[in-house]
């Protein structure tokens, strides 16, 4: 086995056929021990589970039948987040005993909506096999009842599972191989142009730009677990808790297994804050690399963001004093945490003033030196 590409990813082999018709040979001997009185209906989720659930029907012994579903969540290397059904259940399930058959369980959302599917309808009882199990990522909502091979969260291709439609004939499995991993904190006053430098570092360098105003503002729309819980927090007039903040940000760099790095921006702002990220981070095998202040001179902000008042609106921009305060503000929270970054010769400080490109380059060259392998 050896390195492979597919459109733009490099991918490395990470299991073997026979590793895989093992463990597909097993779950068989499983499911026919449960159900060798009867005769169930196993129902592959497509596209991916369309060559394991054919090598699982080669293994199993007695009567079955067959049946697929269709669900999608990922687009490339990443997942949406948001389940769509494409092809329904079908019709002839009622009093029977359903085995669904899963290429991969990861975050547990496509599994979550097949759990809803099957549980509308009078089947006898239904299980769940997955050939591939990523027990680090997975919410633990409902039981897995047969597992094949547990692996770590790496996004993988092959036998069935693929990037961008492509590498599902491949007989071994592949994860994608990143070479190189950069992890960065970005500071910058307000004016500074720490959202347009993060805008052309993270197209640059492959980064996932994670804001966490813009965190917060997503989960809170589309009202998930942990932007209810914020929006309690806040409508009760309390801060939200580091720990909500953290799992929030735990879900976003989880949905960008394909990221090279992540841009935090607007996280941390306290030294309580930045150990939490290192833990977060280091329980991912990950770590900030470099933490890098965009520095710029105060009269030259303030003219920038008085101008800028005039055509957004914001009043927040449109006041000296208010804009003072809030560079104040902002030398009273940082000035630790780059103590805090300094200890570890992570601080970088980085001249924001001058065109847009030559900013840009700046940073670059702080990326570029570092020598970071992932």
């Amino acid at each position: 086995m050896s390195l492979i590409k597919l459109h733009d990813k490099e991918f490395k082999p990470f299991l073997k056929e026979e590793e895989i018709q093992l463990a597909v040979k097993r779950i068989a001997g499983e499911i026919a021990a449960d159900f060798k009185d009867e005769v169930p209906i196993f129902v592959g989720v497509l596209n991916g589970a369309f060559m394991f659930i054919a090598d699982l029907l080669k293994h199993y012994p007695y009567p079955s039948e067959v049946s697929f579903v269709k669900l999608a969540s990922y687009r490339g290397l990443t997942s949406t987040g948001i389940v769509e059904t494409l092809l329904e259940v079908p019709e002839n399930i009622e009093g029977r005993s359903v085995i669904i058959v899963e290429d991969i369980i990861d975050t547990g959302r496509t599994l979550k909506e097949l759990v809803h599917l099957f549980s509308n309808t009078n089947v006898k009882e239904f299980k769940v096999a997955s050939l591939f199990y990523k027990s680090e990522v997975y919410n633990g909502e409902y039981p897995i009842d047969y597992i094949g091979l547990e692996i770590p969260n790496k996004f993988i291709v092959g036998y069935g599972l693929d990037y961008k439609e492509q590498g599902r004939n491949l007989r071994n499995v592949y994860q994608l191989n990143n070479t190189k991993m950069i992890n960065i904190v970005l500071f910058g006053k307000p004016g500074a142009g720490k959202g347009t430098q993060a805008s052309f570092l993270k197209n640059e360098h492959n980064l996932k730009h994670i804001s966490t105003g813009d965190v917060f503002r997503y989960n809170i729309k589309n009202k998930t677990d942990l932007g209810k819980l914020a929006q309690e927090y806040m409508d009760n007039g309390d801060l939200v808790p580091d720990e909500v903040t953290i799992k929030m940000l735990r879900d976003e760099v989880e949905k960008n297994p394909d990221a090279k790095g992540f841009i935090f921006d607007g996280f941390p702002r306290t030294v309580a804050q930045a150990e939490a990220l290192d833990n977060l981070l280091e329980s991912k095998d990950m770590e900030i690399h470099a933490t890098i202040a965009l520095d710029a001179n105060d009269e030259i902000l303030i003219e920038r963001l008085l101008a800028r008042g005039k055509d957004s609106g914001r009043t927040d921009d449109q006041d000296e004093d208010k804009i003072r305060n809030r560079f104040e503000e902002y030398n009273l929270k940082t000035a630790p945490l780059r103590s805090f970054y300094e200890s570890q010769g992570k601080f970088f400080s980085v001249n924001g003033i001058g065109e847009i490109e030559e900013v840009t380059n700046r940073l670059g060259e702080v990326i570029s030196s570092l020598e970071v392998s992932g």
